[in-house]
């Protein structure tokens, strides 16, 4: 059976309403990031971390994934992930603790979808910790994180 819909069909019809989320947050050892929209969450998704997972970011290069309260810093459409959107690491007391330890805190951290150029599977975000420190998401979950957050909103980044 072929059903044909003769009726009209607008823009928004083919467009889906996204909330827009006003807080985000990671939970590292559930390798979960949730969006809130007044203190409910509106969805949420599975990430990878960095290649050590464990422990705050506190250098350079140490492939960790920070934890406190930033914010969602810009989108770049033009990343080589597949989006990404800056998180504003490192923040006051990062910058404080690297010098108190004389180190570099490190930088560009992001949530991003896969690879643009990659040789492994668009799986590499499901159950593997495989970043320099930064949250990986499925390319389709960064379609939904990208259309429900604006820049500036905070997120919270715990163990």
């Amino acid at each position: 059976m072929l059903i044909v819909w003769n009726g009209p069909i607008s823009g928004n019809d083919l467009t889906p309403n996204y909330d827009q989320a006003d807080q985000a947050l990671i939970i590292k050892s559930e390798r979960k990031l949730y969006l809130y929209k007044a203190g409910k969450v509106l969805q949420d998704f599975d990430i990878a971390l960095g290649l050590v997972p464990e422990g705050p970011k506190e250098r350079s290069g140490d492939f960790r994934t920070p934890e406190g309260h930033y914010y969602l810093e810009t989108k770049n459409p033009n990343s080589n992930y597949f989006l990404s959107i800056k998180i504003s690491y490192p923040n006051e007391q990062d910058i404080a603790k690297a010098r108190a330890q004389g180190v570099d805190p490190g930088g560009q951290i992001m949530i991003h979808g896969q690879p643009n150029e990659s040789r492994y599977s668009a799986l590499r975000a499901q159950g593997l910790d495989w970043t320099d420190g930064c949250i990986a998401v499925s390319n389709s979950d960064m379609v939904d994180i990208w259309l429900m957050v604006e820049d500036k909103i905070p997120i919270e980044i715990r163990p």
